[in-house]
């Protein structure tokens, strides 16, 4: 059996199977892989894209000036103290979402060019930031305005601009055009060897792609409950559910935790432990501190406090739970992360792509209907608006306070403690 380094195709270059005598151009002399690499990316970009291209570059054109004129009567109503009701935080987060849609227009402007002379690797490197753009974008919606229609416009950009990052990559463009039957013999050779997900160019323990993440998602999202559960069990007795979505044994936050320790530490998997356990403690804590304002601005939810506790960053995150991520990051990444991948291997591989494209569409329809019910959770108790759609009436249904208190039993919500104001007014989602 070859080492996982090994190729399964012969290594010899074109130019030593070649008649004796022949000319041999630089294209022939180039490895398969590396020659579709570059004609992948000089192929043209199709004529459906550059009319996107064309609409992009039109769409930034029109919307600066209109951007301008936003920003002129937002700081006139400022000046004149028509927002004298509105919260520092509100105001700031207003302030970040015009920067991000002033950003993301900017993008696409930019995009559109790209498309349009025929860049396609400069358009994949757009395509990514806007990927950030508008996840910030989602999330300062939401926290201003709930689930609307500016959030459902938000999330529909961002799940196009997705396809069109993975269409536009010369990467992922040269894998597709790999031939399907070395493919798939690679892909077997590996699965017997054990050796399925781990990076092949040495670079990285794992090959950081959506079929490894996502299984990094789910896993430590179950095994992060099962110790959030342990350890109130310990510390309070008795049981409590910690459970981050409406179904199923998931805590997202572990889950996302797992991911970003996981990208950030994936190429220092051999760094001395000091290292790993300073990255996973900052990483760990900074984002429990994001999530923890995140649910408070956009739903007024507080999932945890640790007021008063030794170094206490806003009750929001503390030295000991930064210990914690710290001390998980490291077990995480010297010994638990080998045995994920052997245990994810045990999915067998023709069915791995299947398997996971299933779980991954339920695991985003849980997280999107979780957020719809915290969403219609906070405008009952903020007298917001009635349910006016479909799926409102089928959280306030199935999902009322009741069964809200009794799922998430971690958490209390207090309406005043989100940016968006109550009634009828500006951010209620009425829109």
């Amino acid at each position: 059996m070859p080492e996982p380094s090994e190729p399964l195709h012969s290594p010899l270059p074109a130019s030593a199977c070649a008649p004796v005598g022949a000319i041999v151009t630089p294209d022939q002399a180039k490895p398969a892989n590396q020659l579709d690499l570059t004609t992948s990316s000089k192929r043209a970009v199709p004529l459906a894209l550059r009319v996107y291209g064309v609409l992009a570059l039109l769409n930034g054109i029109a919307a600066i000036p209109l951007l301008a004129l936003v920003a002129v009567g937002a700081v006139a109503q400022v000046g004149a103290g028509h927002s004298d009701d509105r919260s520092a935080v509100a105001i700031a987060v207003l302030a970040l979402d015009f920067a991000l849609t002033l950003a993301s227009t900017a993008l696409f402007a930019v995009l559109g060019v790209r498309l349009l002379r025929n860049r396609r690797r400069y358009a994949a490197r757009i395509a990514y930031t806007l990927i950030a753009v508008q996840v910030g974008l989602l999330l300062s919606s939401m926290m201003l305005n709930g689930l609307g229609a500016a959030t459902a416009s938000h999330a529909v950009v961002l799940t196009l601009t997705v396809v069109l990052s993975g269409y536009l990559d010369p990467a992922l463009a040269e894998e597709r055009l790999l031939q399907r039957k070395l493919h798939d013999l690679d892909i077997r050779a590996e699965a017997e060897r054990g050796t399925l997900g781990r990076d092949v160019t040495g670079e990285g323990y794992l090959a950081l792609n959506f079929f490894n993440l996502f299984w990094i998602f789910a896993i430590c999202s179950v095994v992060g409950l099962a110790l959030e559960v342990v350890y109130h069990f310990m510390l309070f007795g008795g049981y409590e559910d910690r459970a981050g979505l409406l179904f199923g044994p998931f805590s997202p936050i572990y889950g996302f935790g797992g991911v970003l320790v996981t990208v950030a530490l994936n190429r220092f998997y051999r760094a001395p432990l000091p290292v790993v356990f300073a990255v996973s403690a900052v990483i760990g804590g900074a984002f429990e501190f994001f999530v923890s304002w995140f649910l408070q601005t956009a739903f007024g939810i507080t999932a945890w406090d640790y007021t008063g506790t030794f170094l206490s960053i806003g009750g929001r995150t503390n030295a000991q739970f930064m210990i914690m991520w710290g001390l998980l990051g490291l077990a995480w990444v010297r010994l638990l992360l080998p045995r994920m991948l052997k245990l994810v291997n045990l999915i067998p591989w023709n069915w791995r792509y299947v398997v996971t494209t299933v779980c991954a569409t339920l695991m985003v329809l849980n997280g999107a209907l979780t957020l719809a019910a915290l969403d219609r959770w906070y405008s009952r108790l903020a007298d917001a608006h009635e349910p006016s759609t479909a799926l409102e009436w089928f959280c306030d249904e199935h999902f009322d306070n009741r069964f809200m208190e009794g799922r998430f039993q971690s958490m209390s919500i207090d309406p005043h403690n989100a940016v968006r104001e109550t009634g009828a007014g500006l951010g209620s989602g009425t829109d």
